[in-house]
């Protein structure tokens, strides 16, 4: 007896939900799984892990701002540093790093709610040419610009940029989500949101490498004082900035040859047939689920409006849902980004990184007491890439090996409860600890780093992916992450504010540090609350709990499969 075509929906679903994996070792890109037969959907997940680096785009800022204030800036109590170390005005500082943010805000609403419009296929690329071009632009500023000019056009251009780098964020994750089987759903995702450890960890590198390699010039040009190290130093931000066009240029070709997800093309365009084809080159097979070569199935899928999205948001299991992946996103984001933006600046007040060997013969604006140029910047590369190395990606890993063991929730819990110690700890004993016990500030700033990772960093990114209708899922994924990138927004609004009005150089402390650890603590508080309204998602397939099995009329269309444009 033929199925309906409500059961070939179920059985082509059944197919993915099924697919069978394989552990072993990971991959350069942070995949995982190799999958015996299934070399599609690991090409897919490969494809998400790798052009997850565009991170390096958003967190390379923090080093960049600083070489930028050496170049543009000057000596001044309102810079964002040290008044005898030249740097960029704060508020020229803070529109550098919230622009980019704020772009990816609307980028994450305007991708996600798009993909589930055109398809997830149709705009996964369209953020990569954005990617490269604003990337380009950033590095052929004219170096003639004044500082305002500087930051206003590189503000800009970062905005832009923004918009296409995080909207990769709901589109990456809900394909992946889309393509996965329950099981292995967690990790598969986790792996892509990993990737995202290896673009900061490239955001410390590459500057580390440049200014080792830059060393010889630029302490030779500060001992002569002929003003030469400006345009070294001009030159490597360039260079840092440009780089990142790197991984968008080889991502593009993977993204226009990426399959549309078969749940998209089920639920949302209601072609069946369509779908099984996919499923079946995605899983190396012949075709199983479809019932004729010859006549295409319709489905009869419910239409997208805004009434349906908020009736299925007034269920109160739902809402919670969206309620507490977006706020606890929200509150995670404060943390992370306050603490990779403004990495040099707090590394400056714990001297983290700092070598004993690595000193400027000369001091910069005539203050006695100036670390230098090619001290600071040295000093904010090696803790950067000590941090990096030693406890984002770790973090990271421990997310991806044990997500679909522990589950979401518990993870997500566990993260925010440390977090919640950990940055009280520092901010109420902040003195005592930055003054008596140094290594024991640097070994809690150091967990902070891990569990944010090892928590809800990674376990946002998951859940964001998985509650929702497939019609509505880019777009909740977007509202989501925005709210995140919102978080981003208000810490380094808050930090520079602090920053304004807090400052007190005496042993090199920054009252400013202590102050937004408080304050984040609080956050972090909040998160444990809105973490208990959320669901565990771990090995339910996503129909299972958005509620998508729906019955919906069989329409036999007597047509040709093979006159019919994919």
């Amino acid at each position: 007896m033929e199925r309906t075509s409500q059961g070939r929906r179920l059985a082509a679903l059944a197919d993915v939900d099924n697919a069978q994996f394989t552990l072993v070792n990971e991959t350069l890109t942070g995949c995982q799984f190799m999958i015996a037969r299934k070399c599609h959907l690991l090409r897919t997940c490969c494809k998400g892990v790798f052009t997850k680096s565009f991170s390096y785009n958003i967190l390379s800022i923090s080093i960049v701002a600083t070489m930028l204030g050496y170049v543009y800036g000057e000596c001044s109590t309102s810079g964002t540093v040290d008044p005898s170390i030249p740097s960029l005005k704060t508020g020229h500082d803070l529109a550098l790093k919230v622009a980019t943010p704020i772009g990816t805000a609307i980028g994450q609403m305007i991708f996600g709610g798009a993909s589930d419009v055109v398809g997830r296929k149709k705009m996964y690329g369209v953020e990569m040419l954005i990617i490269i071009i604003s990337v380009v632009g950033q590095t052929i500023i004219p170096r003639t610009a004044t500082a305002s000019t500087m930051t206003t056009v590189l503000g800009i251009l970062r905005f832009v940029m923004g918009l296409g780098a995080e909207g990769d964020y709901p589109l990456s994750a809900v394909i992946t989500s889309e393509f996965a089987p329950p099981r292995y759903r967690g990790r598969m995702v986790a792996s892509v949101f990993a990737s995202q450890g290896w673009g900061a960890l490239a955001s410390a590198l590459l500057p580390f490498a440049l200014v080792a390699a830059y060393k010889e010039s630029i302490l030779a040009s500060i001992q002569a004082g002929n003003g030469n190290e400006k345009a070294y130093i001009d030159s490597m931000w360039r260079i840092v900035v440009g780089l990142g066009a790197v991984p968008a240029c080889i991502a593009l070709y993977a993204r226009l040859t990426i399959t549309e997800t078969p749940r998209f093309t089920i639920d949302i365009q209601g072609n069946i047939d369509e779908a099984v084809r996919d499923i079946s080159s995605a899983l190396d097979e012949e075709c199983t689920a479809s019932s004729s070569q010859s006549v295409m199935t319709h489905y009869s899928v419910p239409e997208r409006s805004w009434d349906d999205l908020r009736q299925y948001f007034m269920q109160l299991r739902n809402f919670k849902a969206l309620f507490g992946t977006a706020f606890s996103w929200f509150a995670l984001d404060v943390a992370f980004y306050t603490l990779t933006l403004n990495a040099p600046i707090i590394l400056e007040v714990v001297a983290f990184g700092q070598g004993a060997n690595f000193h400027d013969s000369s001091t910069t604006c005539d203050r006695k007491y100036s670390a230098g140029i090619f001290h600071v910047l040295l000093t904010s590369t090696r803790g950067n890439l000590i941090l990096s190395a030693a406890t984002l990606l770790p973090g990271y890993y421990f997310s991806i090996a044990l997500i679909d063991v522990w589950g979401r929730k518990p993870i997500q819990l566990m993260g925010f409860i440390l977090l919640t110690v950990l940055f009280m700890i520092m901010g109420f004993a902040y003195n005592h600890l930055r003054l008596h016990a140094m290594p024991w500030f640097v070994f809690l700033y150091s967990m902070a780093n891990f569990f944010q990772n090892f928590g809800p960093n990674v376990t946002t990114y998951i859940i964001a992916s998985e509650f929702a209708l497939t019609r509505y899922r880019g777009l909740t994924y977007g509202v989501c992450a925005a709210s995140g990138k919102l978080g981003a927004v208000v810490a380094q609004i808050g930090f520079s504010s602090i920053q304004i009005s807090n400052k007190n150089y005496d042993n090199n402390n920054i009252e400013s540090v202590q102050k937004i650890l408080q304050l984040i603590a609080f956050f972090m508080l909040s998160g444990v609350f809105s973490t208990l309204l959320l669901p565990e998602t771990k090995g339910k397939t996503l129909e299972e709990f958005s509620g998508e099995n729906q019955k919906k009329q069989d329409t036999q269309l007597q047509i040709p499969l093979l006159s019919r444009s994919g």
